[in-house]
C-alpha cells in the first residue's frame, strides 16, 4: 500500500514538474512576445515622431510635402480616428504617420488644419503617461497665448462680432430700464477672456452719460481660469476706465467654477449675464443645466448667449469629431481672407490659439458627453426648458455687424446675404432672435438674447 502511495506521489510530482516546466516555457515565450511587441511599438512611435519633426522643421517646410487633395486628408483623418476608437493603435499610428507626409503648418488651409488634428491624434495614441506626450502637447506660455488671442481679435471679425453684438443687446436692456435702475449696470461675465469685450461697452456708456449729463455705475463680475488672468484683466480694465470721468467702475474677479450664491445684489441695478463660448466649454449636459439654473436664480434683465455653431448634418461613427473638423477647416480658411499665407501672425494664431483648441479637443481621453458645436435650435430648446424666453435683437445689431465687416478687410459685397461664394457674411436667424457670423455657407458663431419668464 505504501509503495502504491509512493509511486502515486512520484507520478504526481513528475506530472507537476512537467506542467510547471511547460508553464515556465509559455511564460518565457509570452515575455519575449511582449518584449518584442513593446519594442516594435516604441520603434513605431519613434518613427512617427521623427516624421512629425520633419514636418515641423523650418528648413523643410513646404519641401518634400506630398501632394494630396482635401478629400484624401479628410479620409486619412477619419480612418485614423476610427482606428483609435476601435483601439487598433498600431494601424492608427501607421495612418497618422502617412498623414504627416501630406500636411504642413505653412501650407494651404486644409494642410494646416490637418496638421493640428494629426497632433491631437498622436497625443491620443501616446496618452498622458508617455514621456513624449508633452512634446506634442506643449502649451504656450501665458504671454504667447495672450498675443495669439490679441492677433486673432485684431485681424478677424470672429471675436469682435461676438463681443459687439453682445454689448449692443446689453446696452439696449440697460436703456430700457434707465428710469428705474439708477443708471447702474452689473455685468456678470462667465468667461472674462482678458477683458477685451468691455472697453467698447465703457465707450458706449460714456457717450450715453455725456448726452444725459449723468454718472453711470458699471460693475463687472468676471470669471477666469487663473488668478493671473484675473489680476491682469482687472488692471487693464481699471486703467481703461480712468479715461471716462462719467463712469464709476468696479471689478470683482472669481475663478471659474466658483458659486455665485454670495453675489452682492444692489437695489434697482440692471443685471446682465454674459455667456460667450462658456456653456459649450462645460464637459456635460448636467453642468450646462446647473449653470442655466444658477443664472435663472439671479433673475437678470438679460442673458446674452454666444456659441459656436454646429452642423445639423453631423452623422456617422464620430459625429463630434467630423463636425469639429469641418468647423476648424472653415476657421483656417477664413484666416486666409485676413492674413497672407506667409504671415507670422497667422502662424501664431493657429499654433497658440486655434491649433491649441484642436489638440486639446482631440487628445482628451475623457468621455465628453456634449458637443462643443451645437445648432441654434439646440441652444434655443435648452434655454426655453430652463425658463428663458428669446428677445428679438434690434436692427442696430445687424447694421453694426455688417459695418464691422466693411471696416475690415473681410467684406465681399458680391457675396453678402445668402448668395453663394466666399467671404464672411451676416445672417439674421430665428425671426430676428438670433444673428450669425458665417464663412461662405457655414455658420461660425451665433448670438442670441434671453430674459427670464
Amino acid at each position: 500500500m505504501n509503495e502504491e502511495v509512493l509511486s502515486l506521489s512520484l507520478a504526481t510530482v513528475g506530472h507537476s514538474d512537467h506542467v510547471e516546466r511547460k508553464l515556465k516555457r509559455r511564460r518565457i515565450d509570452d515575455s519575449h512576445s511582449l518584449t518584442n511587441s513593446v519594442e516594435e511599438w516604441e520603434e513605431k512611435i519613434f518613427r512617427l515622431l521623427e516624421e512629425r519633426q520633419r514636418m515641423l522643421n523650418i528648413e523643410q517646410r513646404g519641401k518634400n510635402v506630398q501632394e494630396g487633395s482635401g478629400l484624401h486628408l479628410i479620409h486619412l483623418l477619419l480612418v485614423a480616428a476610427t482606428l483609435i476608437k476601435e483601439n487598433n493603435v498600431s494601424s492608427a499610428a501607421d495612418n497618422v504617420m502617412e498623414l504627416y507626409r501630406y500636411v504642413s503648418v505653412t501650407g494651404d488651409s486644409g494642410k494646416r488644419v490637418a496638421a493640428y488634428f494629426a497632433d491631437g491624434l498622436v497625443a491620443r495614441l501616446l496618452t498622458q503617461k508617455s514621456a513624449f506626450y508633452n512634446m506634442v502637447m506643449s502649451k504656450p506660455i501665458p504671454a504667447e497665448e495672450f498675443m495669439a488671442f490679441t492677433h486673432m481679435y485684431r485681424v478677424s471679425p470672429f471675436y469682435q462680432f461676438a463681443h459687439f453684438t453682445a454689448n449692443q443687446a446689453i446696452l439696449e436692456a440697460f436703456e430700457g430700464e434707465e428710469e428705474n435702475n439708477n443708471w447702474a449696470l452689473h455685468v456678470i461675465d462667465f468667461d472674462i477672456s482678458h477683458g477685451f469685450q468691455w472697453p467698447s461697452l465703457m465707450q458706449s456708456l460714456s457717450e450715453m452719460a455725456t448726452a444725459s449729463n449723468r454718472l453711470v455705475s458699471l460693475r463687472i463680475t468676471g470669471l477666469a481660469k487663473s488668478l493671473e488672468e484675473l489680476i491682469d484683466t482687472e488692471n487693464r480694465l481699471i486703467s481703461f476706465s480712468k479715461g471716462f470721468q462719467n463712469i464709476a467702475f468696479e471689478f470683482h474677479g472669481l475663478l471659474r467654477g466658483s458659486k455665485l450664491v454670495n453675489l452682492e445684489r444692489r437695489e434697482k441695478e440692471t443685471i446682465a449675464v454674459n455667456m460667450v463660448f462658456h456653456l459649450s466649454s462645460l464637459s456635460d449636459i448636467l453642468k450646462i443645466s446647473e449653470t442655466m439654473t444658477a443664472v435663472h436664480s439671479l433673475n437678470p434683465s438679460i442673458v446674452v448667449l454666444v456659441e459656436r455653431e454646429g452642423s445639423q448634418n453631423s452623422c456617422g461613427i464620430l459625429p463630434n469629431y467630423v463636425d469639429s473638423l469641418h468647423y476648424y477647416a472653415a476657421m483656417f480658411d477664413s484666416l486666409d481672407d485676413c492674413l497672407p499665407l506667409e504671415s507670422a501672425e497667422r502662424l501664431n494664431i493657429e499654433k497658440n490659439h486655434l491649433g491649441r483648441e484642436i489638440k486639446d479637443l482631440i487628445a482628451s481621453e475623457e468621455e465628453v458627453k456634449c458637443s462643443r458645436f451645437e445648432i441654434l435650435e439646440t441652444w434655443k430648446g435648452r434655454m426655453i426648458s430652463h425658463g428663458f424666453s428669446g428677445i428679438e435683437l434690434s436692427s442696430k445689431a445687424t447694421i453694426q455687424a455688417k459695418l464691422l465687416l466693411k471696416m475690415g478687410c473681410h467684406y465681399h459685397p458680391h457675396f453678402e446675404g445668402n448668395s453663394g461664394g466666399g467671404g464672411f457674411r451676416i445672417y439674421e436667424r430665428d425671426y430676428g432672435r438670433g444673428i450669425s457670423l458665417g464663412w461662405q455657407d457655414r455658420f461660425l458663431i451665433t448670438a442670441s438674447a434671453w430674459r427670464c419668464i
